[in-house]
């Protein structure tokens, strides 16, 4: 039978962003060389503490290398990336430039000749592309990492090897997930392997939507391998070059509502033999690995993702301030772009907390990253159409000023789908909801402060050490552990009047009162109905998200003590609190006086700066 086969994407010639890898290859892989370090210094700010390593260089070299988004004759800004989109083309040129700049290397861990050592600063690395164009991020290589990180989690030193091999060398892979019971268009269908005869498996099967399907080297497959059950699926690893047997047909391309740059196509199986060595971990573990190895992407997405609305947000003040001697908004307008950049922090919290607890606490991180997941995406969304307000008539407008946020618009909603939806989250969160209520919530201890320090060292980021069955719940801790103290410092944790800490002791003591309600009806669920998708479960999953969200905010301003940083100051957790507080529905103080201000004041003095809307503050190259 014939192989139908796309060929690898060339060879990147700089694969380390123009700075010298970070540890040395493993043997026999090959690491491409490295271009002559940059004249220009790498650009810091002092708004936020910030981790003095080469990842400062990496992420700032690239934001450089992608130059000012606004220009409309920069083949890499967002008119070109718009043209793209329209055309529902990808765009080459950019793609060329992050190959041409190593960017591959970055999702291949240390040991094995890339840079990948910790996820908070892999976050930061990619933010610069997801600010400019989701389709382009997902589409160029976060993808791959998600398909790759299964490997680097359960493969063996083979597997492992060949896998850099492939990035490193500039190809692709990419990920076939396995159908869920909430089934979209991006998740329909299955593979599967059937034992063959001689040993190894027969794969066949067809998925309507995978994307990067036609110009992937190697694809890391859910395939099913036993009837219904925990160990009903395995993941295999087809690729690099050509099965023994077989016909892997690349189908037509796809085209989607939003993400229109990326390549989305069919792709189908028949008969094609792989050897026994192609199953990552053992036979079986396909749901596990999925559990441990989705933690990954369930905070790196939103994570990344974030830097797409700090860019619409940025439109907004523009769109607002414009044309106004004073350089303020209107008075209507205040209020929404403060709360707006409120959430922002607060989303920021939750990622990079869920980001850094990978690294610190592995083994006990799986029930943040399905809330990074499960809250952001409707949060930021809810942003977006708080900002259409702001934006009005702009908001149609298909320049290179505002033409981005249509775009993100209609991308958001692919970027959530792409990868383990609601669902999934919802599967991890709901069954342990009993479990949590009667033995860890108001239990646990408190995790370590780093937690919750952007940019503050961590140790290297170890993907074997995920896993999906820790009992201790890291935010609820930090959350009653805040509250005490603030409470103390205030003289009372009650009532809605005082400055700004005394409401946000308040408000913490708000966020202890709903997880105690929670404790209690939580207790109360059957076992046995805390494992299915019962209504009255999933509405206290959502609840639980949000408290642990509040808790994220509350970890990160306490953990800015002493910095001299802007976010010292308990105005924007007080404006965030209060509005994930609204979420839940429960009565929540007045805002005291300077809070909006303090807040409108920051994001304004960020955007005339030229700095990113994020915990960082960084420097932007337009």
């Amino acid at each position: 039978m014939t192989t139908i086969v796309t060929e690898a994407a060339g060879a990147a010639p700089d694969a380390d962003l123009r700075v010298p890898p970070a540890g040395p290859p493993a043997p026999g892989v090959a690491v491409p060389a490295a271009s002559p370090a940059a004249p220009t210094a790498p650009v810091r700010d002092t708004r936020a503490p910030v981790r003095d390593t080469i990842e400062l260089e990496r992420a700032a070299r690239l934001e450089a290398l992608l130059g000012d988004p606004y220009d409309p004759l920069n083949p890499h800004g967002h008119l070109a990336l718009l043209r793209a989109d329209e055309a529902r083309e990808v765009p080459e040129a950019t793609e060329a430039l992050l190959v041409e700049a190593g960017l591959a290397a970055e999702f291949v861990p240390r040991e094995l000749g890339g840079r990948l050592t910790d996820l908070e600063e892999l976050a930061r690395v990619l933010r610069p592309v997801f600010r400019r164009d989701l389709a382009l991020g997902f589409g160029f290589g976060i993808t791959s990492l998600f398909a790759a990180s299964t490997v680097w989690t359960a493969g063996d030193g083979r597997q492992r090897g060949e896998m850099a091999r492939v990035l490193l060398g500039g190809g692709r892979v990419t990920i076939v997930h396995r159908e869920l019971a909430h089934a979209n268009t991006v998740l329909r269908d299955e593979f599967t392997a059937r034992p063959a005869p001689g040993g190894g498996f027969v794969v066949d099967g067809r998925k309507a939507v995978v994307i990067n399907a036609d110009r992937a080297d190697t694809f890391i497959m859910y395939a099913r391998t036993a009837e219904d059950g925990p160990g009903s699926h395995s993941v295999l690893m087809l690729g690099p070059g050509e099965p023994a047997s077989g016909e892997v047909r690349r189908l037509a391309r796809v085209e989607l509502p939003g993400m229109r740059g990326a390549r989305f196509a069919g792709l189908e199986l028949a008969g094609v033999a792989l050897p026994e060595g192609a199953v990552v971990g053992a036979r079986g573990d396909g749901v596990s690995l999925a559990l441990r190895s989705f933690q990954i992407s369930h905070c790196l997405v939103p994570g990344t993702v974030l830097a797409g609305v700090d860019s619409v947000l940025r439109q907004a003040v523009r769109a607002a301030t414009e044309g106004r001697p004073d350089g303020q908004p209107a008075r209507r307008w205040r209020k929404v772009l403060a709360g707006v950049f409120a959430d922002l922090l607060a989303c920021d919290s939750m990622a990079v907390t869920g980001l850094r607890a990978l690294s610190l606490l592995p083994e006990d991180a799986y029930l943040l990253a399905a809330a990074v997941k499960y809250t952001m995406p409707d949060m930021l969304r809810e942003n977006l159409e708080e900002l259409a307000t702001v934006l009005g008539a702009r908001g149609y407008d298909r320049g290179p000023v505002y033409g981005g946020f249509q775009k993100l618009v209609r991308d958001l909603p692919v970027a959530g789908l792409g990868h383990a939806g609601t669902a999934v989250c919802q599967a991890v969160l709901v069954p342990q909801l009993p479990v949590l209520a009667r033995s860890a919530w108001f239990r646990t201890a408190e995790p370590p402060a780093e937690l919750f320090r952007p940019g503050a060292p961590l140790p290297a980021f170890d993907h074997r050490r995920l896993a999906h069955s820790g009992r201790d719940d890291l935010l609820t801790a930090t959350l009653i552990g805040v509250a005490g103290r603030l409470g103390a410092a205030a003289g009372t944790a009650r009532g809605p009047g005082g400055g700004p800490r005394e409401v946000l002791a308040a408000l913490a003591e708000t966020f202890v009162g709903e997880l105690r309600v929670l404790r209690s009806r939580c207790a109360a669920l059957d076992d046995s109905v805390g494992t299915a998708f019962n209504p009255q479960a999933c509405a206290l999953a959502d609840r639980y998200a949000l408290v642990m969200a509040a808790a994220a905010v509350l970890g990160v301003w306490e953990g800015q003590a002493g910095t001299g940083s802007w976010l010292e100051d308990p105005a924007w957790a007080v404006l965030a609190l209060s509005r994930i507080g609204r979420r839940l529905g429960a009565a929540v103080p007045d805002l005291p006086d300077g809070v909006v201000e303090s807040v409108l004041e920051e994001v304004l003095g960020r955007c005339r700066e030229g700095l990113s809307l994020d915990l960082y503050g960084t420097r932007l190259a337009g």
